[in-house]
């Protein structure tokens, strides 16, 4: 038993050999250090070039209007108007950057063909312009005689919104 322990023993001193023959190689104390960099500096190299990301301040929030104005423009009243006439429908996405209303399958009060739509707010401008909408049925694309009427049922309520705002 004492012999199979000197046995698996034996393998240690090797390895304990290789282990502090590891520092013999060494470099020169005289030698140049490696430069190592942080990977978000050369990430920053390669996308900003060697002058590195712009500085920004809190200030840039006030001095960049123009870009949130590109972003999020779409007009409040034809946005608010098109939730509450189709208030009916049920809200599958909404995004207010884009303008985009997305919405599933829901039955008008009093009606009994399921609708469903898309609207796509374009412009910050209260006009007839500014409105897309897609309707659809579970067979196919509404009637563009459906559209036509939704669409103006929409832009009443948009002007009547604005209306209401301009009173106070």
């Amino acid at each position: 038993m004492a012999g199979l322990r000197i046995a698996r023993g034996l393998w240690l001193i090797p390895a304990l050999v290789a282990l502090a023959g590891c520092g013999m190689f060494q470099r020169s104390p005289d030698a140049a250090p490696v430069e190592t960099r942080p990977a978000q500096e050369i990430l920053d190299e390669e996308v900003y070039g060697r002058e590195g990301p712009p500085e920004s301040t809190i200030w840039d929030i006030f001095r960049n209007r123009g870009d949130a104005q590109d972003i999020g423009a779409v007009n409040r009243y034809i946005w608010n108007a098109s939730l509450e006439t189709l208030n009916f429908l049920p809200i599958e996405s909404i995004d207010p950057f884009t303008g985009v209303i997305t919405t599933g399958y829901g039955t008008p009060p009093g009606g009994g063909q399921p609708y469903r739509a898309t609207i796509y707010v374009t412009d910050p401008a209260l006009d007839a312009r500014s409105l897309n909408l897609a309707l659809q049925t579970r067979s196919g694309p509404a009637s563009a005689a459906t559209v036509l009427a939704v669409e103006d049922a929409i832009l009443t309520r948009a002007r009547q919104l604005r209306q209401q705002d301009s009173r106070f």
